[in-house]
């Protein structure tokens, strides 16, 4: 019998450790995802490559403070699978 101080389970602490992400970084996000390339996310919001590039770390920084940290977009998209962000469908 376990005393109910050991660790959570995988699905439990995923979701605790999600970050916060504001509604326009979420839709950065789910829009580069399905994106050829940041600058046609850029060109799709009709936004500068700079602010993308803003969003995305930002994005990322966020995931590092939770302590799932990620360098690139299979990262990305990975945790935003994983997170319930996006869909397979949607991509």
């Amino acid at each position: 019998m376990t005393s109910g101080t050991g660790p959570l389970p995988d699905s439990i602490a995923g979701q605790q450790r999600m970050p916060a992400l504001s509604p326009r970084e979420l839709e950065i996000l789910r829009l580069w995802l399905r994106s050829e390339s940041k600058t046609a996310a850029a060109s799709d919001l009709g936004i500068s490559m700079g602010t993308i590039n803003t969003h995305l770390a930002r994005i990322r920084a966020k995931y590092a403070a939770v302590g799932r940290p990620v360098t690139d977009k299979s990262g990305l998209l990975v945790r935003a699978l994983q997170d319930g962000l996006v869909s397979l469908a949607e991509l």
